[in-house]
């Protein structure tokens, strides 16, 4: 697949579930629990034990069907194992010039972190392909990304960090081109007590309220 396909994916998608776990085993549970619920989306953060191999797992079982990527990526070789691993897409928590780099060589998709106006500008100068603002809720939230979409307002900016059901709207209305969603989607205490339908329940209330955030008027 394309880097110009994944990035339509995910702008259709328009939710980026970061899977953050102890172990890869729940890592992959609580994956597979949310795109059960419909959103065909993914980013396995590599701070999981094993990550690549919850990666390697989840696109062996997935397959083409959903966008499985790699997050809390810090340099260029964590780009290239996660890419080897089956990672469509990279999303980096702060401006690493190598782990940029690495990604245009292997013509994957880049989500380079940043906060500032200038770090946003920096990275997407550099190629980032999309700017993921994070952390965005401390400070401001949507607010806050509406001010610098005024100044920059053809960066694609992905607010992460205390997105919920309750301001996703606020987000996209500011111009957020996707949102990351933590623990809020991925919730490790609902899958410990069995209740993985809870997860999917969520994640599919997350992607009707994309949907609604997509409505005109």
């Amino acid at each position: 697949m394309s880097k110009d396909a994944v990035l339509r994916g995910l702008r259709e998608c328009g939710v980026l579930p970061v899977v953050r776990a102890p172990s890869a085993d729940e890592a992959v549970a609580l994956g597979e629990a949310i795109v059960a619920g419909g959103l065909p989306v993914l980013e396995i953060t590599l701070t999981v034990p094993d990550a690549l191999a919850a990666i390697e797992r989840l696109a062996a079982k997935l397959g083409d069907s959903v966008l499985i990527g790699a997050g809390s990526v810090l340099d260029a070789a964590g780009v290239r194992a996660s890419v080897e691993a089956g990672a469509r897409f990279i999303v980096t928590p702060a401006f690493d010039a190598e782990a940029l780099q690495a990604c245009r060589d292997l013509s994957v998709a880049c989500i380079v972190g940043a906060l500032t106006p200038t770090e946003i500008l920096l990275a997407s100068r550099a190629g980032a392909d999309w700017v993921k603002v994070f952390p965005c809720d401390a400070v401001g939230g949507a607010r806050y990304l509406r001010s610098l979409k005024g100044p920059l307002p053809n960066i694609p900016l992905v607010p992460t960090g205390g997105v919920t059901l309750d301001t996703l709207g606020d987000y996209f209305n500011a111009g957020a081109v996707a949102v990351g969603v933590g623990s809020d989607l991925a919730d490790l205490a609902a899958l410990r007590s069995g209740d993985a339908a809870r997860i999917s329940g969520k994640a599919r209330a997350y992607a009707r309220a994309r949907a609604a955030a997509r409505r005109p008027g």
